[in-house]
């Protein structure tokens, strides 16, 4: 009983955190009425019996950490509704920040751009991550997983200068010897996409094909089918989910990049992260929250169609 007062407590010291976020005066006393119940609720749990405070830390701590990551991303999405230019306070409720954003042509154009650059970095990504998953799975080489997870793995600021690097000291000079013109724009943004998209794409149809049974393609190559039909009468239609699951998570990464994109792209190559981190160096305006809620509703969406199509995804990732 006491554990479930100390963690009402806490929910509500996060509401009123969160409402200070949106009032218009009284903010810090919300703000400390906040802080007092979240540290009254911990006091609280901290009485309980000493084998039972594990399971309350747990809950405690869960309760914090989710409230950090998405008490700002609700509020992006309520301040995109809000008819002022200033996100300082809540001043009513309107949509025509979002009718300023489509009829902003350079934003228009940079969401064109981010979406042209991840179709075709997902689809290829899935065609090359489908091949690699598969050869993983069957073949279980050495080298193979290591230069499919690196780029994963790798930081995301080591990997943009590295292609950065290889773009314009290696690529340009070399293509240029023939007289073919390179240089950095979509094209290298969709090279670099598909550098770490692969990775992606591989450990889902991987997991997918560790769940089947092997005697299923044993049978086939029984009855007499080359290896070619095997692949494309059984092998493809039993993990075409996770190979669908797979092009929309690396749809979702590639839309959403934006430090790959900033080294990789040239003068002038727009995509939508680039122009949001342009506009809010000025200020963040509700048109920036907008198109910041747009993104995340697709981003979102696309994350959960792809864990329905592959329910293993989420637990090959943990892996």
């Amino acid at each position: 009983m006491r554990a479930r007062l100390a963690l009402l407590l806490e929910g509500l010291g996060i509401a009123a955190l969160f409402a200070s976020f949106l009032a218009s005066g009284g903010k810090y006393v919300l703000a400390g009425a906040a802080l007092a119940l979240i540290a009254g609720a911990g006091l609280l749990g901290a009485l309980r019996a000493r084998r039972e405070r594990a399971n309350f830390w747990l809950w405690y701590a869960s309760l914090l950490v989710y409230a950090f990551l998405y008490i700002p991303l609700v509020i992006v999405v309520i301040f995109s509704f809000n008819d002022s230019k200033l996100n300082a306070e809540w001043v009513g409720f309107t949509t025509g920040w979002y009718g300023r954003l489509f009829a902003d042509e350079a934003m228009l154009q940079a969401a064109l751009n981010s979406v042209l650059i991840a179709c075709a970095a997902a689809a290829i990504a899935t065609v090359l991550g489908t091949m690699a998953g598969i050869a993983m799975h069957r073949f279980r080489p050495r080298i193979l997983p290591f230069l499919v997870f690196t780029p994963v793995a790798m930081p995301e600021i080591l990997l943009g200068v590295s292609l950065l690097i290889f773009f314009l000291n290696a690529a340009q000079p070399l293509l240029g010897a023939v007289g073919i013109e390179f240089g950095l724009g979509l094209a290298t943004v969709v090279i670099a996409h598909v550098t770490f998209c692969i990775g992606f794409v591989a450990i889902i149809v991987r997991a997918r094909l560790a769940g089947m049974d092997e005697s299923v393609f044993e049978a086939a190559r029984d009855l007499g089918a080359s290896p070619w039909q095997t692949f494309r009468l059984v092998t493809l239609p039993l993990i075409l989910p996770g190979v669908v699951a797979g092009a929309l998570m690396a749809f979702t990464m590639s839309i959403d990049d934006f430090v790959i994109t900033f080294f990789a792209s040239g003068v002038g190559t727009r995509t939508l992260p680039l122009q949001i981190y342009t506009m809010i160096k000025v200020a963040v305006t509700p048109e920036v929250n907008a198109i910041s809620a747009l993104l995340m509703a697709l981003t979102l969406g696309l994350i959960v169609l792809a864990s329905r199509l592959a329910p293993d995804l989420m637990r090959a990732g943990a892996e």
